[in-house]
């Protein structure tokens, strides 16, 4: 557990006090207070619960929901107090095959702001950080101190979404270049989409917890705070818009993936079929020369096997000739050549 006090008019935040000082300091309404608990063990955990509840006397179904940490976002509000959850991400676990979160329940109130989390937090610190250098953020009040964390917490979504997007690439180009059906890559997309499932769910209940923040619905933040929650939701919603764009192209890597199977597919079964045409009539051919009959034609010409032999490379010749201008074998991929009125819209974008 640390404590961070903030005296009016002070030139620095103060830290190092213990639970026995803690009531004289919120009775102080000119303080302000920032209490994080830290319940990674079944002893700090013990502590938490009776601060909250004897301490600061939240409500005991709050206090039960911040305990067990295994809560969707929300916030609800109560008279002197509102009491939300937000979730971050798990540096080095999380990633696009394996989207993962942690749980921060936090306290705001007229002079204080309460956080617990059973892990550790880097834009926690990194709060503290700023605070130890600088009293500034507590000059404006406890909402403005919840900002700056939640504004941490939702910047370091970012690279996690940027790595989701390179990933998708890395994807579809594996998926374009398969020569055959690959459970590998199946499995890969499997996991990306429940990451990227996770990663919108995630984003829409805590884009609606921001909202609700941003927009005045509690006295405990001031008006002139909320265009900085705003700017947190704006970033948030950038980052939920981007979460169902990435939806709608996982789900599309399965069309794709199927697709080139097939199309994979039918290249065999069109190559199986024209060799299966080029052998019909040569195997007609061999099998009227080889019944048993004492009067067939050319049977006993003294060139006749070399005959057969040309007219059967004749017959295999004409056939490939006629499937390959038909478009049938020996087509290779074509890039597409711009057209004139292609070239023309081309200039007219430029001109514009």
């Amino acid at each position: 557990m640390e404590i961070f006090v903030y005296r009016n008019g002070a030139h620095s935040v103060e830290e190092g006090f213990t639970i026995d000082e803690l009531p004289d300091l919120l009775d102080d309404k000119d303080n302000l207070v920032w209490v994080d608990l830290l319940g990674e063990t079944p002893e700090q955990v013990d502590e938490a619960k009776t601060l909250l509840l004897d301490v600061f006397k939240f409500h005991y179904l709050t206090v039960e929901d911040c305990i067990e940490t295994r809560n969707q976002p929300k916030i609800e509000a109560f008279p002197n107090y509102i009491y939300f959850i937000v979730h971050g991400i798990k540096p080095g676990e999380t990633g696009p095959g394996n989207f993962v979160t942690k749980e921060l329940d936090g306290y705001l109130g007229e002079n204080f702001v309460v956080t617990f989390h059973d892990q550790r937090f880097r834009s926690i610190k990194a709060v503290k950080q700023q605070l130890r250098a600088s009293h500034f953020a507590c000059t404006r009040g406890p909402a403005y101190l919840l900002h700056q964390i939640l504004d941490q917490i939702v910047d370091l979504y970012m690279p996690i979404v940027d790595d989701f997007d390179a990933e998708i690439n890395r994807l579809e180009e594996r998926v374009f270049d398969l020569k055959k059906s690959n459970n590998a890559i199946l499995e890969e997309v499997m996991d990306l989409r429940r990451s990227v499932s996770r990663l919108r769910r995630i984003s829409a209940r805590q884009l609606e917890v921001l909202y609700r923040i941003s927009h005045g619905e509690f006295p405990q933040i001031p008006e002139h705070i909320l265009p900085y929650f705003r700017d947190v939701h704006d970033h948030l919603l950038r980052i939920s818009d981007l979460a169902e764009s990435y939806r709608d192209l996982v789900s599309g890597l399965f069309d794709i993936h199927f697709s080139v199977v097939a199309n994979k597919t039918n290249d065999v079964m069109k190559t199986l079929a024209v060799l299966s045409s080029i052998i019909l009539p040569l195997s007609l051919i061999a099998g009227i020369y080889g019944m048993n009959f004492q009067n067939m034609p050319e049977l006993h010409t003294a060139n006749g096997y070399f005959m057969t032999l040309a007219v059967m490379a004749l017959v295999a010749v004409v056939l490939l000739i006629y499937f390959w201008r038909r478009g049938w074998i020996f087509q290779g991929n074509e890039a597409s050549q711009p057209t004139n009125q292609d070239k023309t819209a081309d200039e007219n974008i430029l001109d514009s």
